[in-house]
C-alpha cells in the first residue's frame, strides 16, 4: 500500500541538471512510481552551501563527472510514502522532513556501530548522484526527490518558515565542527576562520554551549557577515585582509591577553594560510577542528608545531544525525535570529545565478544564505 497526500501530482518533473563546470539546464524526468520501502519528497526549499559554488566550478565531485542533479541539502513535504518506509521511517505523507547527503547501507560493520559516514556500501547520496542510476531524482534542485529506501531523514517543524528551516545543514554542521568535535564548552574561547553560513552557525552552537569568548574571521568582503556574527553572539570580528587587515593570531593574542584560544575551527574553502593559522591560534593542548575543503590542493602541515603544543586536530566531515538533532532544535527553539542569515531565495530556472549569487560573482554582494525553491514559478500540487 502507498500513502499519498495529493491525487493530482505532476506526471513529470522538472529538475536542474549539471552537465559540466558552469553548465546547468533544467530538464523533465517522469515521476518515480513509489512502492512499499520508498517514498517521494516534494522538494520545499534546498539551500546552497560553499561546496555547491566549488561543485558548479568543476572543483569538487570530479572535474568530468557524468551528469547529475546537484543539492544535497533538500527541505521539503512527504508526498508519496510506502506503507513500510512510513513505519520504518515513523513519518507519514504531509511531514516536513530534512534528508542527509550520504544515504548509508545501514548493515555494514560501520552502520550497525552509528558510523554511517563511513559506510564502504554508500548507495545513492543526495545532490551527487548521476542521472544514470534511476529514477535519477536524487538531487534537491529539483521539484519532487526520490527518497531511496536507506535514505536518512529528520522531521522538522513545519510552521517554520521555509528559507529558515532549510538552514538545518549549516546549522548542524556548526554544531558538530565546534561542539561535538570542537568540544566547546563552557567557559572557552573559539577561533573561527571564515564566517560563512558555517562559521555563522559555528557562532550559535557554541554560544548554546555557553562559550565565553567567539572569535570569528573574514575578509573585507564579509563586512556584513561579521555584522551579522556579532547579532548571533560572536565576541569578536577580525577583518584579516585590505588596509585594516589584521594578523589574526596577533590579534587573538590581545583578546586573550597571550592565553590563545581552546578551540579553533579552518571553515575557509580552497585557502591554504588558515591551516597554519588555526594551529597557531590555540593554546598548548588546543583543539583543532578542519572543515574548508581545499579542492585536493598539498597544504605545507607544520609537523613540529603539533607534536611541541600538544594539539588534538581533528577532520570535519559533514553532519551526522545527532549534530542534525541539535541544529533542528536549536531552529525550532527560536533562540537566534535566524531571518538575518537568510538573504536571498530563487526558482529552479535560476540555479546557476543562484549558486554565483552566493559565490559573490554577482553584482549583489550581500549574500549569506541562499535558497532555491523548486516550485516557485510553477503551480504545487493541491487537493
Amino acid at each position: 500500500m502507498t500513502l499519498r497526500l495529493h491525487e493530482n501530482l505532476p506526471d513529470t518533473v522538472r529538475a536542474a541538471v549539471q552537465t559540466g563546470p558552469r553548465t546547468l539546464e533544467v530538464r523533465e524526468f517522469p515521476r518515480p512510481v513509489i512502492g512499499p520501502d520508498d517514498g517521494l519528497l516534494r522538494v520545499e526549499a534546498n539551500g546552497i552551501c560553499g561546496s555547491d559554488v566549488e561543485i558548479f566550478r568543476g572543483h569538487l565531485h570530479g572535474k568530468a563527472a557524468a551528469p547529475f542533479i546537484p543539492g544535497h541539502e533538500p527541505l521539503g513535504i512527504i508526498e508519496e510514502i510506502g506503507e513500510r518506509a512510513a513505519e520504518r521511517w515513523g513519518v507519514t505523507v504531509g511531514d516536513r522532513v530534512a534528508l542527509e547527503v550520504i544515504v548509508p547501507c545501514r548493515s555494514c560493520a560501520d552502520c550497525l556501530v552509528g558510523r554511517y559516514q563511513a559506510c564502504r556500501n554508500k548507495q545513492n547520496g543526495h545532490g551527487v548522484t548521476p542521472l544514470d542510476v534511476e529514477p535519477a531524482l536524487y538531487g534537491g534542485f529539483a521539484e519532487y526527490l526520490y527518497l531511496a529506501p536507506n535514505a536518512v531523514m529528520h522531521r522538522i517543524d513545519p510552521s517554520l518558515p521555509i528559507d529558515i528551516a532549510a538552514m538545518y545543514n549549516p546549522l548542524g554542521a556548526g554544531v558538530r565542527w565546534a561542539v561535538d568535535l570542537g568540544e566547546v564548552g563552557l567557559g572557552d574561547t573559539l577561533v573561527i576562520l571564515g564566517a560563512g553560513q558555517r562559521g555563522l552557525a559555528a557562532v550559535m552552537a557554541a554560544k548554546a554551549a555557553g562559550a565565553r569568548t567567539i572569535i570569528i574571521t573574514g575578509l573585507e568582503a564579509d563586512r556584513h557577515k561579521l555584522a551579522v556574527a556579532e547579532q548571533l553572539g560572536a565576541d569578536h570580528t577580525v577583518v584579516v585582509d585590505g588596509p585594516e587587515g589584521r594578523d589574526i593570531v596577533e590579534a587573538v593574542t590581545e583578546i586573550t591577553g597571550g592565553r590563545m584560544a581552546d578551540v579553533s575551527l579552518d571553515l575557509t574553502p580552497m585557502a591554504a594560510g588558515p591551516v597554519t593559522e588555526a594551529l597557531t591560534v590555540v593554546r598548548h593542548g588546543g583543539r583543532v577542528v578542519l572543515a574548508g575543503l581545499k579542492g585536493g590542493r598539498e597544504i605545507p602541515l607544520k609537523t613540529d608545531l603539533l607534536i611541541n603544543r600538544g594539539l588534538t586536530v581533528r577532520g570535519a566531515f559533514g553532519v551526522d544525525a545527532a549534530a542534525n538533532e541539535k541544529a533542528i532544535a536549536l531552529l525550532e527553539s527560536g533562540r537566534f535570529p535566524l531571518e538575518r542569515l537568510h538573504t536571498h531565495t530563487f526558482g529552479l530556472d535560476q540555479v546557476a545565478e543562484a549558486i554565483e549569487t552566493l559565490a559573490g560573482e554577482r553584482d549583489d554582494r550581500s549574500a549569506i544564505h541562499v535558497t532555491v525553491q523548486p516550485h516557485l514559478g510553477r503551480t504545487a500540487a493541491t487537493n
